[in-house]
């Protein structure tokens, strides 16, 4: 059974049209909470956090009126980052975490993420059955027992406490410069006040949200924004969070930019000296670097390759009992510390290897020499299916052909937008452009 509306990363779409409306959040509040209430009993209870976009109000009034309706307890935390939202279900003994955010999506969008009573993202069963719940409607609880709802004004300072706790006491940040990017999100006052309670020397950019700059030039997806910082402000490296904090990229001193790949083959290498790398693996998505690959294998590791979605390293990490996982785009998850991406605990540990190895960013930021890698993504319409389309099948078969074992071809919808992403490798960037651009253009007239 397909899902409905459930994508790779929660609900998500833009606001006010389907599936992201308030009609839709009461519905999906009401039926995850009969899903985890199903037992009468009035001691259930969930947390609810939310990012600094504008249709959070509207989502949040809706959820809690939905989980209410059927006899759950609500904590609104306001905004925090979205691994907060993972610690503190389990913290809080609750029964759900319910995250508000579109991550590094535009304003106009938001999403809804869910995660089960141990701090994990839903499986893909439990998504389904709460499609269902949706669709069929659900009972709502007698008079006597509805919810109640409160504030939870510490959820903050308890994350801040949490990501600190992950590093060594002693290890001294002062006279580090760092700029901080919170891409007006979630993070805006938990990363700065984090880095700073460490001894750091913080400069904030990203973090006057007024509900609708969420990303707008900033975070993660926009790099350049930090970068021009660092250099201007000579600090030594840059944290360029996403919109809900569980993305980085790292900028180091010159303003050149790390992603996701290059901190987790710094992490992995780091850990794996230290005996701190479960299993000799790091789980990664098809759509990290066959540079990567490369470098786990000069150092007697390997990589273990997922769908496209946190979820899915996450539960690959569990089934094989790793710790260390991510995505190219950011996403870095350490399961000794979290139960999902955490941007600003990634970021506090490249400090951390910086203040131990006594080595600049430039240093640490770049393991191993990437494959030449190209992404295009073309949107579509509602309706559309263009991978269905012969031409476009056709292109698709035709730049495997080409590639002929010399390159890697990845063509996929996204799970959190209606686009299709052509993604390839290969060491001859000459024959890279002209087979993703062949696919492109195929797919361009399938859509229009």
């Amino acid at each position: 059974m397909s899902r409905k509306f459930f994508g790779t990363d929660g609900v998500r779409g833009t606001a006010n049209q389907y599936p992201m409306t308030a009609e839709m959040a009461l519905k999906l509040g009401a039926a995850v909470g009969r899903y985890f209430r199903n037992d009468g009993d009035n001691q259930h209870r969930v947390v609810i956090g939310k990012d600094t976009r504008l249709s959070g109000y509207m989502f949040e009034n809706a959820l809690t009126a939905g989980l209410t309706s059927t006899g759950m307890n609500v904590l609104l935390l306001g905004p925090v980052p979205t691994p907060a939202v993972g610690l503190l279900t389990t913290s809080m003994r609750a029964d759900l975490g319910v995250m508000i955010s579109a991550s590094h999506n535009p304003a106009v969008d938001n999403g809804i993420k869910f995660f089960g009573p141990d701090g994990f993202k839903l499986s893909d069963e439990a998504e389904l059955e709460i499609e269902r719940l949706v669709l069929e409607g659900v009972e709502p609880a007698q008079p006597q027992n509805i919810g109640r709802a409160r504030r939870i004004d510490d959820g903050r300072f308890r994350y801040i406490e949490r990501v600190k706790s992950a590093l060594p006491t002693a290890l001294p940040f002062k006279g580090v410069k760092v700029v901080i990017d919170c891409a007006n999100g979630a993070a805006y006052r938990a990363a700065p006040e984090a880095l700073w309670e460490m001894g750091a020397e913080v400069i904030e950019i990203g973090t006057t949200p007024n509900g609708l700059n969420i990303n707008d030039k900033c975070g993660s997806t926009y790099t350049q924004t930090c970068a021009e910082a660092v250099v201007a402000h000579g600090a030594d490296v840059g944290i360029s969070l996403d919109g809900d904090a569980d993305r980085v990229m790292i900028i180091d001193e010159n303003g050149m930019v790390a992603d996701g790949d290059q901190v987790m083959a710094l992490l992995a290498s780091r850990w794996a000296e230290t005996g701190r790398l479960k299993g000799g693996a790091l789980v990664a998505t098809v759509m990290s670097n066959l540079g990567l690959e490369r470098f786990m294998q000069s150092k007697g590791l390997r990589l273990e390759r997922t769908a496209v979605g946190d979820r899915y390293v996450v539960e690959r990490m569990r089934q094989g009992g790793f710790n260390l996982g991510g995505e190219q785009s950011g996403h870095i998850v350490m399961t000794d510390y979290a139960t999902t991406g955490d941007g600003l605990l990634a970021g506090l540990q490249f400090l951390a290897a910086m203040v131990e190895t006594g080595k600049p960013a430039s240093a640490l930021s770049k393991s191993f020499e990437t494959v030449p890698q190209l992404l295009k993504n073309v949107r579509y319409g509602a309706g559309q299916t263009p991978l269905e389309v012969a031409s476009v099948k056709e292109a698709i078969a035709d730049a495997e052909a080409r590639l002929n074992g010399s390159g890697r071809l990845l063509i996929r919808k996204s799970g959190t937008e209606p686009l299709i992403r052509v993604m390839a490798e290969c060491e001859d960037s000459g024959l890279l452009t002209n087979v993703v651009d062949g696919i492109v253009a195929e797919v361009e007239a399938a859509t229009s």
